[in-house]
């Protein structure tokens, strides 16, 4: 844990010191988001703010802990002693290599919505999906056949439940709803990035009490870099992550909560995303049934908040004091019962 957190403030200061040269290289290729005229007409004034931010944070979290892991094994080889500690390689690849995929087909859709045909929409939607659930799948299978993991913790019950090969599908489902649940809650500055903070720590708590070394450096690693990246993302933001952060958040997140086994406590650690999810969900059900009436005056729910008189930034604060409870409240039940 003392490495870990030495980590948080190295990743931090490299996405500080890379961020105002890489928001000037996005200005010069003219990266800059689109405002969708069916959001708030507030949020206008965004317009042409530089994207693909996600890079400042995923590009420090890969480079980093690929070096600790060398670092490790080429030490461990000449007889540098970590205290019993090495990272483990094969549990390493899963949640970056997700990280990876999903930052890459992130980016292509912000660019996309930027720079190409479809600007201002981006990539299209099922296509998009087929591309997540492609990446979901393969990593599920590796998890279960490679890295034999296959279980469900249950807060109170020492002795995780075993589910086999019905893990997988579990597995995918979570990868892909919470990669695009921390995809809608990137609408406001800084609230995607202070959530994912919470959520990460809370992960990285648990899989530490769990002796998972290799995973609890991966999340605080990944923590310094939003810290960094907050630098430049909070009200007013300079820069935007967009899909190439959000997703790839969202994906190596679901990677972690299945690789601890406490995926059960995910809609309680990740309440704010899910909260995203379900509203609109309520929203364009709500719609459908009534013929045209709205249950929130917008969706995601952020929006709503907005429009109900909220300031942009008491929406974050609220939202993120939400987060912090509700990740306490799950670290305490994944801890309960399983010293």
């Amino acid at each position: 844990m003392g490495l870990s957190l030495l980590m948080v403030s190295v990743a931090c200061l490299v996405a500080i010191l890379s961020g105002r040269p890489f928001i000037r290289l996005l200005k010069h290729w003219r990266i800059g988001k689109q405002i969708r005229i069916d959001g708030p007409s507030s949020h206008q004034v965004k317009t042409g703010t530089p994207t693909m931010g996600g890079v400042m944070f995923v590009a420090p979290v890969l480079i980093m802990i690929t070096a600790m892991y060398t670092y490790t094994r080429v030490a461990a080889r000449v007889g540098f002693d970590f205290g019993g500690v090495v990272l483990v390689g094969k549990s390493l690849v899963v949640p970056m290599t997700v990280m990876l995929l999903y930052a890459i087909l992130g980016a292509i859709d912000d660019y996309m919505g930027v720079r190409g045909h479809r600007r201002g929409e981006g990539m299209r939607g099922r296509f998009k999906f087929v591309l997540q659930v492609i990446i979901a799948i393969v990593a599920a299978v590796v998890m279960n056949l490679y890295l034999k993991i296959s279980k469900m913790g249950v807060p109170g019950i020492p002795m995780p439940i075993e589910l086999g090969y019905l893990w997988i599908p579990i597995a995918v489902f979570i990868i892909v709803a919470i990669t695009n649940a921390v995809n809608l809650a990137d609408g406001l500055d800084g609230l995607a990035a202070l959530i994912s903070v919470v959520m990460y720590v809370a992960y990285a708590v648990i899989a530490y009490k769990q002796g998972q070394v290799f995973l609890t450096m991966f999340c605080m690693v990944t923590v310094g870099a939003l810290l960094g990246f907050l630098w430049f993302n909070v009200h007013p933001a300079a820069l935007f992550m967009g899909d190439t952060g959000s997703e790839a958040l969202g994906g190596a997140l679901g990677v972690v909560a299945l690789m601890t086994g406490q995926w059960l406590l995910l809609p309680i650690i990740a309440i704010i995303p899910m909260a995203e999810v379900i509203s609109v969900i309520l929203q364009v059900g709500y719609f459908k049934l009534t013929k045209g009436k709205r249950l929130f005056k917008m969706s995601p729910i952020h929006h709503h908040f907005e429009l109900l008189g909220w300031s942009e930034t008491q929406v974050v604060q609220r939202f993120w004091l939400i987060a912090i409870l509700s990740g306490l409240f799950g670290v305490g039940l994944a801890l309960f019962g399983n010293p």
